[in-house]
Protein backbone atom coordinates (compact mmCIF):
# COMPACT_ATOMS: atom_id res chain seq x y z
CA UNK A 1 0.00 0.00 0.00
CA UNK A 2 1.39 3.39 -1.02
CA UNK A 3 2.12 5.97 1.63
CA UNK A 4 -0.45 8.76 1.65
CA UNK A 5 0.51 12.41 1.25
CA UNK A 6 0.16 14.50 4.38
CA UNK A 7 -1.08 18.05 3.95
CA UNK A 8 -0.72 20.48 6.84
CA UNK A 9 -3.66 22.83 7.16
CA UNK A 10 -3.18 26.25 8.71
CA UNK A 11 -4.96 29.54 9.18
CA UNK A 12 -3.89 32.32 6.85
CA UNK A 13 -4.76 35.48 8.75
CA UNK A 14 -4.85 37.44 5.48
CA UNK A 15 -7.68 35.21 4.28
CA UNK A 16 -10.79 36.44 6.13
CA UNK A 17 -12.60 33.14 5.44
CA UNK A 18 -10.04 31.04 7.35
CA UNK A 19 -11.10 29.78 10.77
CA UNK A 20 -13.74 27.69 12.52
CA UNK A 21 -17.34 28.60 11.64
CA UNK A 22 -19.17 26.11 13.85
CA UNK A 23 -18.93 22.96 15.91
CA UNK A 24 -21.17 20.13 14.79
CA UNK A 25 -22.75 17.29 16.72
CA UNK A 26 -22.22 14.21 14.57
CA UNK A 27 -22.85 10.49 14.32
CA UNK A 28 -21.73 9.31 10.85
CA UNK A 29 -18.69 10.16 8.68
CA UNK A 30 -19.02 12.47 5.68
CA UNK A 31 -16.57 13.82 3.12
CA UNK A 32 -16.44 17.50 2.19
CA UNK A 33 -14.12 19.29 -0.21
CA UNK A 34 -12.23 22.49 0.72
CA UNK A 35 -14.64 23.03 3.57
CA UNK A 36 -13.15 21.05 6.44
CA UNK A 37 -15.86 19.09 8.18
CA UNK A 38 -13.96 16.66 10.33
CA UNK A 39 -16.70 14.28 11.34
CA UNK A 40 -14.67 11.45 9.92
CA UNK A 41 -12.28 12.39 12.68
CA UNK A 42 -15.02 12.21 15.27
CA UNK A 43 -13.99 12.59 18.88
CA UNK A 44 -16.57 11.39 21.35
CA UNK A 45 -17.83 13.84 23.89
CA UNK A 46 -18.91 13.09 27.43
CA UNK A 47 -21.86 14.40 29.38
CA UNK A 48 -20.55 16.10 32.50
CA UNK A 49 -23.76 17.49 33.93
CA UNK A 50 -27.12 16.04 32.87
CA UNK A 51 -29.12 18.55 34.89
CA UNK A 52 -27.34 21.51 33.30
CA UNK A 53 -27.10 19.78 29.88
CA UNK A 54 -23.35 20.23 29.57
CA UNK A 55 -21.00 18.11 27.46
CA UNK A 56 -17.22 18.19 27.04
CA UNK A 57 -15.06 17.06 24.15
CA UNK A 58 -11.99 17.75 22.05
CA UNK A 59 -12.59 20.06 19.11
CA UNK A 60 -9.13 19.68 17.52
CA UNK A 61 -6.07 17.57 18.25
CA UNK A 62 -2.65 18.67 16.93
CA UNK A 63 -0.28 16.44 14.98
CA UNK A 64 -2.89 13.71 14.48
CA UNK A 65 -3.20 12.36 10.94
CA UNK A 66 -6.79 12.65 9.68
CA UNK A 67 -7.70 10.62 6.61
CA UNK A 68 -9.42 12.46 3.76
CA UNK A 69 -10.51 11.54 0.25
CA UNK A 70 -11.15 13.85 -2.70
CA UNK A 71 -12.33 11.76 -5.65
CA UNK A 72 -9.61 9.15 -6.19
CA UNK A 73 -7.02 11.12 -4.22
CA UNK A 74 -6.52 9.81 -0.69
CA UNK A 75 -4.42 11.80 1.76
CA UNK A 76 -4.07 12.85 5.38
CA UNK A 77 -4.44 16.30 6.84
CA UNK A 78 -2.80 17.49 10.02
CA UNK A 79 -2.96 20.58 12.24
CA UNK A 80 0.01 21.97 14.17
CA UNK A 81 -0.28 23.10 17.79
CA UNK A 82 -0.02 26.69 16.58
CA UNK A 83 -2.93 26.23 14.14
CA UNK A 84 -5.10 24.57 16.81
CA UNK A 85 -4.45 27.49 19.19
CA UNK A 86 -5.11 30.07 16.47
CA UNK A 87 -8.35 28.29 15.46
CA UNK A 88 -9.58 28.32 19.07
CA UNK A 89 -8.73 32.00 19.49
CA UNK A 90 -10.37 33.09 16.24
CA UNK A 91 -13.47 31.04 16.99
CA UNK A 92 -14.16 33.27 19.99
CA UNK A 93 -12.77 36.50 18.52
CA UNK A 94 -15.18 36.13 15.59
CA UNK A 95 -18.05 35.36 18.03
CA UNK A 96 -18.74 31.91 16.54
CA UNK A 97 -19.38 30.15 19.89
CA UNK A 98 -23.16 30.06 19.31
CA UNK A 99 -22.76 28.52 15.83
CA UNK A 100 -23.66 24.85 15.95
CA UNK A 101 -24.85 22.36 13.38
CA UNK A 102 -26.13 18.81 13.30
CA UNK A 103 -24.22 16.49 10.98
CA UNK A 104 -22.63 19.51 9.27
CA UNK A 105 -25.93 20.12 7.50
CA UNK A 106 -28.54 21.66 9.72
CA UNK A 107 -27.95 24.78 11.76
CA UNK A 108 -29.37 24.52 15.24
CA UNK A 109 -30.19 26.98 17.98
CA UNK A 110 -29.69 26.44 21.67
CA UNK A 111 -26.23 24.85 21.43
CA UNK A 112 -23.34 27.01 22.61
CA UNK A 113 -19.69 26.63 23.46
CA UNK A 114 -19.46 28.09 26.96
CA UNK A 115 -15.88 27.21 27.85
CA UNK A 116 -12.74 26.43 25.92
CA UNK A 117 -9.04 25.98 26.52
CA UNK A 118 -5.83 24.57 25.10
CA UNK A 119 -4.30 21.65 27.03
CA UNK A 120 -0.89 22.68 28.39
CA UNK A 121 -0.13 19.65 30.57
CA UNK A 122 -2.29 16.55 29.95
CA UNK A 123 -1.56 15.02 33.37
CA UNK A 124 -2.92 17.93 35.40
CA UNK A 125 -5.30 19.46 32.88
CA UNK A 126 -9.00 19.72 33.72
CA UNK A 127 -9.73 17.41 30.75
CA UNK A 128 -8.05 14.55 32.67
CA UNK A 129 -10.95 14.63 35.15
CA UNK A 130 -13.20 13.45 32.32
CA UNK A 131 -10.78 10.86 30.86
CA UNK A 132 -10.55 12.64 27.50
CA UNK A 133 -6.98 11.42 26.94
CA UNK A 134 -6.12 14.85 25.57
CA UNK A 135 -2.62 15.47 24.26
CA UNK A 136 -0.65 18.67 24.74
CA UNK A 137 -2.01 21.38 22.46
CA UNK A 138 -5.50 19.87 22.12
CA UNK A 139 -8.49 22.22 22.06
CA UNK A 140 -11.11 21.28 24.65
CA UNK A 141 -14.65 22.68 24.50
CA UNK A 142 -17.53 22.57 26.93
CA UNK A 143 -20.93 22.98 25.31
CA UNK A 144 -24.32 23.77 26.82
CA UNK A 145 -27.35 22.31 25.09
CA UNK A 146 -30.54 24.25 25.82
CA UNK A 147 -32.36 22.84 22.79
CA UNK A 148 -34.73 20.14 24.12
CA UNK A 149 -34.79 18.09 20.91
CA UNK A 150 -31.01 18.13 20.49
CA UNK A 151 -30.50 17.21 24.16
CA UNK A 152 -32.88 14.27 23.75
CA UNK A 153 -30.82 13.09 20.75
CA UNK A 154 -27.59 13.47 22.71
CA UNK A 155 -29.01 11.42 25.57
CA UNK A 156 -30.37 8.65 23.31
CA UNK A 157 -27.03 8.30 21.50
CA UNK A 158 -27.99 9.86 18.16
CA UNK A 159 -25.05 12.26 18.42
CA UNK A 160 -21.83 10.78 19.72
CA UNK A 161 -19.10 13.21 18.77
CA UNK A 162 -17.96 16.72 17.96
CA UNK A 163 -16.58 17.89 14.65
CA UNK A 164 -15.35 21.32 13.59
CA UNK A 165 -16.42 23.15 10.46
CA UNK A 166 -14.20 25.75 8.94
CA UNK A 167 -11.92 26.94 6.19
CA UNK A 168 -8.19 26.41 6.25
CA UNK A 169 -5.33 27.07 3.87
CA UNK A 170 -2.69 24.51 2.99
CA UNK A 171 0.87 24.71 1.73
CA UNK A 172 -0.03 23.09 -1.61
CA UNK A 173 -2.73 25.70 -2.21
CA UNK A 174 -0.45 28.54 -1.10
CA UNK A 175 2.34 27.34 -3.43
CA UNK A 176 -0.16 27.36 -6.30
CA UNK A 177 -1.34 30.87 -5.43
CA UNK A 178 2.27 32.07 -5.16
CA UNK A 179 3.07 30.57 -8.57
CA UNK A 180 -0.01 32.27 -10.08
CA UNK A 181 1.05 35.58 -8.50
CA UNK A 182 4.57 35.22 -9.92
CA UNK A 183 3.17 34.47 -13.37
CA UNK A 184 0.81 37.45 -13.13
CA UNK A 185 3.67 39.72 -12.03
CA UNK A 186 5.77 38.50 -14.98
CA UNK A 187 2.91 39.21 -17.41
CA UNK A 188 2.52 42.72 -15.93
CA UNK A 189 6.27 43.37 -16.29
CA UNK A 190 6.20 42.19 -19.90
CA UNK A 191 3.22 44.47 -20.58
CA UNK A 192 5.11 47.39 -18.97
CA UNK A 193 8.17 46.68 -21.12
CA UNK A 194 6.03 46.50 -24.26
CA UNK A 195 4.24 49.75 -23.36
CA UNK A 196 7.53 51.54 -22.75
CA UNK A 197 9.11 50.36 -26.03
Amino acid sequence: MAKLDTIELFIDEENIKDGIDAISLVKMPAIEENFVALNQHRIEFKSIDDDKRIIIGLALVPNKLIYRRNGDYEYNIVFSKETVRKAAELYFKKLKNNNATLEHQEKTDGVSTIESWIVENPKIDKSALYNLNATEGSWVVIMKIDNDEVWKEVKNGTYLGLSVEGYFSDKVEMASITQENKEQELIEKIKQILINV
